[in-house]
């Protein structure tokens, strides 16, 4: 009678199991590394989303302001010039046919003004902020504003309108995480200047030389903005050139994109910057007398 033999199951051996341990090791540090990798672009994304909404929120409503623009030779124009040439963040005050704030009821226009806030006191300090102040064209009531015309100046009006430090509570944020504002003109013989004229013109007369005038701001994406302060973003703002006219608008953002890579910001925040550049133009009608 023949007496089948019972077989011992085989077991693994120490050395299969080590390199199956490592193969899984392996396998969970490259599905690891994949999904750190998407969530980093996702992220980079999210940032540029952000910024980019921001910087199109400004420059729109820059847009609508600007194109509303009245353009009348008695009026006056806080502007940048041969005799003020706004060395560091630039400001720029118009009289606009946009609703603004007043007194009573909303003015149907305004006073527009743009300005990176230099109050260092201020919740709104290194910040872009946005005038809208209701006026109306006559002294019509005694609670609103009426528009001034020349020989009175905005500046010795509404001094707020002309400088980056005084407070005015009809100043909005405009754009939070902007920390610079430049802009230039689009010449109508189609050069960009600092001067808002074509010789030998030497008055701006009702915008009468401009096409169109040319912007540009740079943001840091607003998470990001929580690993620099603010005087750190004075400083970077301070390095960035301002518009020439022996340079262009090109070569201008080419150098402040080289002052931000210069900085000593965390790689994280130079990463979240942005610089944004836009021309808006004037409407073609006939300066109003």
């Amino acid at each position: 009678m023949q007496i089948s033999r019972r077989r011992t199951p085989q077991a693994f051996t120490l050395a299969e199991l080590l390199v199956s341990m490592a193969i899984l090791a392996l396998l969970v540090v490259l599905i690891g590394q994949m999904f750190n990798s998407a969530a980093a672009i996702a992220v980079s994304g999210n940032k540029q989303m952000d910024a980019e909404e921001e910087a199109r929120s400004v420059l729109d409503r820059m847009q609508i302001d600007i194109s509303q623009m009245i353009k009348r030779s008695d009026l006056d124009y806080f502007l940048k010039g041969p005799a003020n040439l706004e060395a560091g963040n630039d400001q720029i005050s118009f009289f606009s046919q946009v609703s603004g704030y007043s007194s009573g009821s909303p003015g149907p226009i305004s006073l527009v003004s743009y300005r990176i806030n230099g109050d260092s006191t201020a919740p709104t300090y290194s910040k872009l902020q946005r005038m809208g102040k209701g006026l109306l064209w006559n002294g019509a009531t005694t609670t609103d504003t009426p528009v001034l015309y020349l020989p009175l100046l905005i500046k010795d009006n509404w001094p707020a309108a002309s400088d980056l430090t005084t407070a005015d509570a009809d100043y909005d944020l405009a754009g939070a995480q902007v920390f610079r504002f430049e802009y230039w003109y689009l010449l109508k013989d189609g050069t960009v200047s600092v001067t808002p004229w074509i010789s030998p013109n030497t008055a701006v007369n009702g915008f009468q030389d401009i096409a169109a005038i040319g912007a540009a701001i740079a943001l840091v994406d607003p998470k990001s903005k929580v690993l620099v302060t603010n005087a750190q973003l004075v400083t970077l703002a301070g390095s960035m050139n301002d518009f020439q006219n022996t340079n262009t608008p090109g070569t201008m953002q080419a150098q402040w994109q080289g002052a931000i890579n210069a900085s000593t910001f965390p790689r994280v925040a130079l990463s979240a910057m942005r610089i944004y550049r836009r021309y808006f133009y004037l409407s073609s009608g006939p300066v109003s007398k």
